[in-house]
C-alpha cells in the first residue's frame, strides 16, 4: 500500500504500478497487488500517524517526512539511506494564468498588482503550499541588491490577493478549472499534465526565478513483514530505475537523472533555478520562511 502526495496519482496508477507489474511478474512469475491512495501531502501525513498500514509514501516536502519520524511512524530517518536522499522526482513551482494572460503576470511580482485574484493552497493541508510560500520569498531576495525585506514583501503583497485556499494542489486546479481566480501558483507537472490533457483553460507563466521541489520517498519500515521486505525493496528501487523515471518526465515530473529531462519537450526554462537547499534545509527554512516571516509576520499584517 502506497500513500502519496495528490498530484502523483495519474503517473503511479497508470504508469508505475502497470509498469513495476509487469517488471515483477517477468521475473518472478507472481502478481502483486498494488494499492493507493492519495491527498494533500500534511493529509496524507496525518493519516500515516494515526496508524494506516502503508508501505510506503510519497510525499510533497521532506518536512512531513521529519514529522513521520517525530511521531514515531518511523525510527529512523529511513529516506536518507535511498538515492538522491530520497528525492524521486522534481518539479518547478509556476503561475498558471487565464489563456491570453489578461492580467499580463510574467513573474511573481505580477501577483502583487491590485485586482489580481490568487488561487492558492492551504499550508495546513497541502506540502504544495509550503514550497509555494518558499517559492514567492526565494524569487525576491534573489534578485541583485534585494534582502529578506523584500521577501517578507512579496509574501505580503500575494497573500494580500490569495482569495481562495484549496487542500492540496489537485484541489487548487480544479478550482481554477472552475473559475476561480485569475492566477494559480502550482507545481509545473500539473499544469502540463492539464495541458496535455487538452485544457484550454490555462496559460504557464514561468517566473525568471523559482524553486524546484523535491519530493520524498519514505518506507514506513515497521509496517513492511518480512516477507514482504523482498517485493517493497523491489519496488522501490524500481522508482529510480531509467524506466521509472522516463515514466515520470513523460507525466511532466523532471528526473533526478539530468540527462531524461530534455525528452519532454513542454518542461520550460527557468533562469535561476533553486533549491531548498539553498535556505539551509527544510527544517531551517520552516522557521526562518513559513513560521517566521509569512505566519507570525506577514499574516498578521493583513489581518483587519
Amino acid at each position: 500500500m502506497l500513500y502519496g502526495f495528490s498530484i502523483l496519482e495519474p503517473v503511479i496508477t497508470r504508469g508505475i504500478f502497470p509498469a513495476f507489474q509487469k517488471k515483477w511478474m517477468a521475473e518472478t512469475g507472481q502478481s502483486v497487488e498494488l494499492i493507493s491512495s492519495f491527498g494533500g501531502s500534511g493529509t496524507v501525513t496525518n493519516q500515516l500517524i494515526m496508524g494506516v498500514p502503508a508501505e510506503i509514501a510519497i510525499l510533497s516536502t521532506e518536512l512531513d517526512a521529519q514529522r513521520l519520524k517525530k511521531a514515531g511512524v518511523i525510527r529512523t530517518e529511513t529516506w536518507k539511506e535511498l538515492p538522491h536522499k530520497g528525492v524521486i522526482n522534481r518539479t518547478p513551482f509556476i503561475i498558471q494564468v487565464r489563456p491570453g494572460n489578461p492580467k499580463k503576470i510574467h513573474d511573481f511580482s505580477g501577483l502583487i498588482q491590485p485586482g489580481v485574484r490568487i488561487v492558492h493552497t492551504d499550508p495546513l493541508t497541502s506540502g504544495a503550499a509550503n514550497w509555494a510560500i518558499v517559492a514567492e520569498y526565494g524569487a525576491a531576495v534573489r534578485q541583485p541588491g534585494s534582502g529578506p525585506d523584500a521577501g517578507r514583501s512579496m509574501l505580503r503583497g500575494i497573500w494580500r490577493n490569495v482569495v481562495v485556499q484549496a487542500g492540496s494542489g489537485r484541489a487548487a486546479r480544479t478550482q481554477f478549472d472552475s473559475g476561480f481566480g485569475d492566477a494559480l501558483i502550482t507545481y509545473e507537472q500539473d499544469a502540463i499534465w492539464s495541458l496535455s490533457r487538452g485544457s484550454s483553460r490555462l496559460e504557464i507563466v514561468y517566473p525568471r526565478s523559482t524553486i524546484l521541489s523535491e519530493h520524498t520517498v519514505v518506507v514506513i519500515d515497521s509496517h513492511v513483514s518480512g516477507k514482504e521486505e523482498k517485493l517493497i525493496k523491489a519496488f522501490v528501487d524500481f522508482l529510480w530505475s531509467e524506466e521509472a523515471q522516463r515514466i515520470f518526465v513523460e507525466s511532466g515530473f523532471r528526473s533526478v537523472d539530468e540527462r531524461l529531462n530534455s525528452s519532454n519537450p513542454r518542461f520550460g526554462h527557468i533562469h535561476d533555478p533553486f533549491f531548498i537547499d539553498d535556505f539551509g534545509g527544510w527544517q531551517k527554512a520552516k522557521l526562518s520562511i513559513i513560521d517566521d516571516i509569512w505566519r507570525n509576520r506577514v499574516l498578521k499584517e493583513l489581518k483587519p
